[in-house]
C-alpha cells in the first residue's frame, strides 16, 4: 500500500516525460511562433505587473522566465500560462506593505519567501489530491475580486501617472485621501505621456486589435522620454540587470516573518489557484483537453517554487496569454516554455533600453489593463442569473475594496462555502403528483394528492447537514395529510447518504408504520442501496421496499394501497390506474369507521377458514362473503365464496342467513371490518371478519379461484 501512494505521489513531478513523450515534430514550428507571440504580450506585463507589487522590473522578469517555463512542464493544461498577474501582484504588495518598507532588499527578499511559501501549500494540495476544492468556490468570487482588485491597481497607479510624492497602498481610502492631498503637485508631462499611451492603446485595441498594444505604445513612450529633455523630470525605469535569473538569498530561518507572510500566503495560494485552474478550464472547453486539478495544482506550486529560488515573485495564470497561446496555434505545454526562453533572450539583448521606459507609461498600461479586469458582461450576467452569485459577487468586490486584500480573499471563499452549506444542507424536498397525461411527476401545487399515497422527491444528498430539513419537509407533508398512511420517497437525485441520513430514514419509517403504514422508495443509486445495505438498513425496512422508478406507483396501487379507500372513501382519481377503477360512495360516511376498535368485530384466521373449507359440506359451516368489487373478486379469490360488495351490503346483505356463521373477506381486512359493522346494525350477531383479508390467505400459500 505504501509504495502505491509513493508511486502516485511520484507520478505527479514525472509530467515533464510524459509531456517529452507524447511531443510530436510538428509541433515545433506552431509551438515556437505561439511561444514568441505570447511573449511580445508577457515582457511588457512583466515589467508592469511588478511595478504593482512595487518589485524591480528584472524581478518581474525573472518571475515571467522561471514560472512559464516550470509551469508549462509540470501542469496538465496545453495553454495555461504562468507568470506575474496583476491581482496577484496587488495581493503582494497587500501582504508586504505592512511588514517591511516597499523596495527595499528586505522586501524583496520577503516577497521571495512568501513566493516559496505559496508554491510549497499549492504543491502540497496537489499531491494529497485536494484540488476537487475549487469545485467549492464560486466564480462569483473570482470575477468579483478581480473587479475589485483591477479598481484598487488603477487608483494605486494615480501617483506614477500624475508622478505624485505619495506612498504605495492598496488601501482604497488612504490612496484617494493622500492623492487628493498633493493632486496640485500633478507633473503635467508626466500626464501628457500618460494619456498619450492611455490613447495610442485604446485607438490599437480598436483598429488593430491583434497587435501587441501594451509593448508598442511603451516603445513609442520609451522614444519620447530618450528625445525629451532631461529637465522635464520623468520618472524612468532605469537599467536592467542583463543576467540569467539569479539564485535568491532568501530568510528561510526566520519564523517570525514566516508567521507573519502566512495569511497572506494562504489568501494569494487560494485565489491563485481557483483562477489559474478557471482559467484552464475555460480554454479546455475550447481545446477539448482534459484538465488535472491536481496536476496543475502540483504545476502552480512548483512553479512559484521556481520563482521564489530564481529571484522571482508570486505568479498565478493568466487568461490574456493562455488566450493568446491557444489563439496562435499553440500545440503543447512547450510553447509556454518557449515564451520564457524568448523574454530570456529578449532580457539579455534589449535590457539597458528599459532605463527610457517612463514609469508614468507603465502606469497607463495598468489602468487599461486595470479596467479590462472589470468583466462588465460576465457581472451583468451573474447579477441576472443568481441572487446567491450575485450576493457572493458583491460582498467578495467590497470586502477587496474595503478590507486587506487576504482578509477579502478568503471572506468571499468562506461565503462560497457558506452558499454551498447552506444550498446543500436545504435540498429540495416537495410532493408530487403525476401529470395531466401520467407520464411524469410534477411538483404538487394546488391538486389534491392520494388519500392513502403521499410521493415526496428529494432532491440532494442526506448527509448530516441535510438530515434536519428533509425530516422536517417529510413530515409538514404527513401533518398537511395526515390520512396518509404510505409514503413513497423518489430518491433518484441522492447520491450520497451517511449515518445521519440512514437515522432519520429509520426515523420516518417508525412513523408511518406506528399508524399502520409504510415506507418505500423508488429510484436508489447503486450506491446509496450499498451503503443501506452495509450498515443494516435492509434488515430494517424489509424486503419489498425498494422500486424502480417507473412501475413504483403501480406496485403500490396494486399490492399494497387499500382498494376499499379509493372505491368507497376517495373521489379523487390521482394515478393512472384510479382512472378505470369504480366510485361508489358509501351512503353513511364511512369516515367515521376508519379507525373502529378491533373488539368490535370477531375475527377468523385464514387456517380456520381452510379447515371449514376442507371439511364435508355442512349446515352449520360458516358462509364466506367476499366484499370487494367484482373486478377484484374475478381475479382472484377463496373458493366458495359469495360475492355481495360493500356498497350492497345494506340491501343485499338483508338476505344472508341468521342461523350461520358469516365470514366476510376483502383485500386487507379493511372492508370487511366495515360490513362486519353494517351487518351488526341490521340485527346480525354472528358476523366475523377474516383477519388480514386475501392478502393473508395468499401469504398462506392456500388455494385461489379466478374467474
Amino acid at each position: 500500500m505504501l509504495h502505491i501512494v509513493h508511486s502516485e505521489i511520484g507520478a505527479f513531478f514525472l509530467q515533464p516525460v510524459r509531456i517529452i513523450k507524447r511531443y510530436r515534430r510538428e509541433f515545433l514550428r506552431p509551438d515556437l511562433l505561439a511561444g514568441l507571440t505570447v511573449a511580445v504580450v508577457l515582457l511588457p506585463q512583466a515589467i508592469a505587473y511588478a511595478q504593482i507589487a512595487e518589485l524591480p522590473p528584472q524581478v518581474g522578469l525573472y518571475a515571467a522566465i522561471t514560472a512559464s517555463i516550470v509551469g508549462a512542464l509540470w501542469g496538465s493544461s496545453s495553454h495555461l500560462h504562468s507568470g506575474p498577474t496583476n491581482a496577484a501582484s496587488l495581493l503582494v504588495l497587500s501582504s508586504l506593505i505592512v511588514l517591511v518598507p516597499a523596495g527595499s532588499p528586505e522586501y524583496i527578499a520577503a516577497a521571495g519567501l512568501m513566493t516559496l511559501m505559496i508554491g510549497l501549500v499549492r504543491v502540497a494540495m496537489g499531491v494529497l489530491r485536494l484540488g476537487v476544492i475549487v469545485n467549492f468556490v464560486s466564480d462569483a468570487v473570482v470575477i468579483g475580486f478581480t473587479a475589485g482588485a483591477g479598481v484598487l491597481i488603477a487608483l494605486n497607479q494615480l501617483r506614477h501617472l500624475l508622478r505624485l510624492d505619495i506612498a504605495s497602498s492598496p488601501s482604497l481610502f488612504e490612496t484617494l485621501s493622500e492623492a487628493g492631498k498633493h493632486i496640485h503637485e500633478t507633473h503635467y508631462p508626466s500626464l501628457v505621456i500618460s494619456a498619450g499611451v492611455i490613447f495610442l492603446m485604446l485607438l490599437l485595441k480598436k483598429y488593430r486589435p491583434g497587435w501587441p498594444a501594451a509593448l508598442i505604445a511603451m516603445v513609442v513612450a520609451s522614444a519620447a522620454a530618450a528625445f525629451l529633455p532631461s529637465q522635464t523630470g520623468l520618472d524612468v525605469l532605469g537599467k536592467i540587470p542583463r543576467s540569467l535569473p539569479p539564485i535568491a538569498r532568501l530568510p528561510v530561518t526566520n519564523l517570525k516573518l514566516i508567521g507573519q507572510l502566512s495569511t497572506g500566503a494562504l489568501a494569494i495560494s487560494a485565489i491563485g489557484i481557483v483562477e489559474a485552474i478557471s482559467i484552464a478550464r475555460s480554454i479546455s472547453a475550447k481545446s477539448g483537453e482534459r484538465i488535472n486539478s491536481n496536476q496543475e495544482f502540483v504545476g502552480q506550486g512548483l512553479a512559484n517554487v521556481a520563482a521564489g529560488l530564481f529571484s522571482g515573485y508570486t505568479c498565478s495564470g493568466s487568461f490574456t496569454r493562455s488566450s493568446v497561446i491557444f489563439g496562435s496555434g499553440g500545440k503543447t505545454g512547450l510553447a509556454m516554455v518557449f515564451s520564457g526562453l524568448w523574454v530570456l533572450v529578449a532580457m539579455l539583448l534589449f535590457a539597458p533600453l528599459t532605463r527610457f521606459i517612463p514609469k508614468a507609461a507603465l502606469a497607463s498600461v495598468l489602468i487599461v489593463t486595470a479596467y479590462g479586469m472589470v468583466d462588465q458582461k460576465e457581472m451583468k450576467r451573474i447579477w441576472q442569473s443568481s441572487l446567491g452569485d450575485s450576493l457572493i459577487m458583491i460582498a467578495t468586490v467590497l470586502a477587496t475594496l474595503l478590507l486587506p486584500l487576504e482578509f477579502a480573499v478568503l471572506a468571499g471563499m468562506i461565503v462560497s462555502f457558506a452558499r454551498y452549506i447552506v444550498t446543500t444542507s436545504t435540498p429540495e424536498v416537495y410532493p408530487v403528483i403525476p401529470d395531466q397525461n401520467y407520464q411524469m411527476m410534477v411538483p404538487q401545487v394546488d391538486a389534491l394528492p392520494c388519500l392513502q399515497l403521499g410521493v415526496i422527491t428529494i432532491g440532494g444528498s442526506l448527509y448530516f447537514g441535510a438530515t434536519q430539513h428533509v425530516e422536517d419537509k417529510i413530515y409538514e407533508n404527513l401533518k398537511k395529510h395526515t390520512e396518509q398512511r404510505f409514503l413513497l420517497l423518489r430518491m433518484a437525485q441522492v447520491d450520497h447518504m451517511d449515518i445521519s441520513g440512514i437515522h432519520m430514514l429509520e426515523a420516518v419509517v417508525r412513523k408511518y408504520r406506528s399508524r399502520g403504514g409504510d415506507v418505500y422508495f423508488s429510484g436508489l443509486r447503486d450506491l446509496v442501496k450499498d451503503r443501506m445495505r452495509t450498515v443494516g438498513f435492509d434488515e430494517f425496512i424489509g424486503e419489498g421496499h425498494y422500486l424502480g422508478t417507473r412501475e413504483s406507483i403501480s406496485h403500490l396501487f396494486h399490492k399494497v394501497l387499500d382498494p376499499s379507500v379509493c372505491i368507497y372513501e376517495c373521489d379523487r382519481r390521482v394515478f393512472a390506474e384510479c382512472q378505470a377503477l369504480p366510485k361508489y360512495p358509501y351512503g353513511i360516511s364511512t369516515e367515521k369507521h376508519v379507525e373502529i376498535p378491533e373488539h368490535l368485530v370477531s375475527h377468523w384466521m385464514p387456517s380456520q377458514i381452510r379447515i371449514c373449507i376442507d371439511a364435508p359440506e355442512d349446515a352449520g359451516n360458516p358462509l364466506l362473503v367476499d366484499v370487494r368489487e367484482s373486478s377484484e373478486f374475478q381475479n382472484g379469490h377463496i373458493p366458495s365464496t359469495v360475492l355481495i360488495p360493500l356498497r350492497k351490503m345494506r340491501t343485499e346483505g338483508l338476505s344472508l342467513p341468521h342461523d350461520r356463521p358469516v365470514i366476510l373477506i376483502c383485500r386487507s381486512g379493511r372492508r370487511s371490518t366495515l360490513a362486519a359493522i353494517i351487518l351488526q346494525d341490521l340485527g346480525y350477531s354472528n358476523v366475523y371478519n377474516m383477519k388480514g383479508g386475501m392478502l393473508a390467505w395468499e401469504a398462506a400459500g392456500y388455494p385461489v379461484a379466478v374467474e
